[in-house]
């Protein structure tokens, strides 16, 4: 040993607590300072009720039949690196969304690739400009990336408010983001509002358009991501395999953005990070898309008959466009958590601001409905 090895050695022995040495490192400051990200909870009910896990936005059907075999057949050479660059994937995307290949960017699910973008994006001290309440990673990634988040409420119908948006911009903004349909609440922004906010938002400002439940949309004056990017440099538009295609599990996520950002999202992306059986279930499943949008518009039917059901109990919610429902409780929102799990639904609360629903198989929906009449409208 050195001396100088040894001088350490001797100046600092390491500490022990429950006999292991305690660790002696610096961590940032700003891991304690910002919210862990919280899953949906498993499903739990009591004895005797069917549960049901209504908590994370998932889609209740499982891999389609060629989604498996597709999948059966890639994991023969999973002892192989994946394509790192995608390049089957990106292909398939750029023919189904008709868009230049270089102009996709894929990740570990589209949270993954909203890190890319903020990380491409923003230095120690930029702003990230965002409505709240939304998706709960927004403050997480914005924090990570060294940046600031700027939260803007939501207005009475939980919907974004634009203006204020635009009013909160600062010479430090690189990022807004644009949550559509909104995740917890469920409305959609709109096609007109969201041009005209983008007519007023300065030119080097990035815009994602967040539209992880496109498929879902309904509403026709709803915001149309792509038809937007197509003659704005600065948007990126934020889509993902994990709702409607039924690959939460895979994490495979993707941006379209123009080729100069595109190939920064692809320098901040983790190497090899989209795995050979994310690749192959993601292509299967646009082969299949036909056979998806049946099950997608069963949901929405069930999303439909929930909702009708909720406004003739004489409930209040926002429109939803997506696959959950948002009822903005406030204080009852425990108790009304309580009382989904007692009937076996186990549901997502946003602590006193509201409680958000998936929409799940009919038999989940229908026991929602219940609960909801024996709680009574707020």
């Amino acid at each position: 040993m050195s001396d100088a090895a040894e001088s350490v050695t001797e100046s600092a022995p390491p500490r022990e607590v429950h006999g292991a040495p305690e660790a002696a490192v610096r961590l940032r400051e700003v891991l304690g300072q910002m919210p862990d990200y919280k899953p949906g909870k498993a499903a739990a009910a009591p004895a005797g009720v069917t549960a049901f896990k209504v908590s994370s936005n998932e889609n209740p059907y499982g891999p389609l039949p060629s989604v498996l075999a597709a999948i059966g057949d890639g994991a023969t050479t999973i002892n192989r690196y994946p394509d790192m660059a995608v390049t089957a994937l990106t292909q398939r995307l750029a023919k189904a969304l008709d868009v230049p290949p270089e102009c996709i960017a894929t990740g570990t699910g589209s949270v993954a690739v909203l890190a890319q973008i903020v990380t491409a994006a923003c230095d120690a001290g930029d702003e990230v400009v965002f409505a709240w309440r939304s998706f709960e990673a927004y403050p997480i990634v914005t924090q990570l990336a060294g940046a600031k988040p700027v939260m803007v409420g939501l207005d009475a119908e939980a919907r974004h408010r634009l203006d204020a948006m635009f009013a909160a911009i600062t010479d430090r903004t690189r990022v807004i983001l644009v949550c559509t349909p909104n995740n917890p609440t469920g409305p959609c922004a709109g096609q007109a509002e969201l041009e005209a906010f983008l007519d007023k938002v300065p030119s080097d400002v990035i815009v994602v358009v967040d539209e992880a439940y496109v498929e879902f949309v309904r509403d026709p004056e709803a915001v149309r991501g792509l038809e937007v990017w197509r003659h704005r440099p600065n948007v990126v538009v934020l889509r993902t395999f994990s709702k409607a295609y039924g690959l939460a599990g895979l994490r495979v996520g993707y941006a379209v953005a123009h080729p100069p950002v595109a190939a920064a999202l692809r320098k901040t992306a983790t190497p090899f990070g989209v795995n050979s059986l994310a690749q192959v279930a993601a292509i299967a499943s646009l082969d299949a898309f036909d056979e998806l949008s049946e099950r997608v518009d069963s949901l929405v039917a069930e999303r439909d008959r929930v909702v009708q059901a909720l406004a003739d109990q004489g409930w209040k919610l926002p429109r939803s466009d997506a696959n959950f429902v948002w009822f903005p409780l406030g204080s009852d929102s425990t108790a009304f958590s309580e009382a989904c799990q007692e009937a076996g639904l186990m549901v997502r609360q946003y602590g006193d601001d509201g409680v958000r629903v998936t929409i799940g198989e009919a038999e989940a929906n229908s026991r929602l409905i219940e609960v909801a009449a024996a709680f009574g409208p707020r």
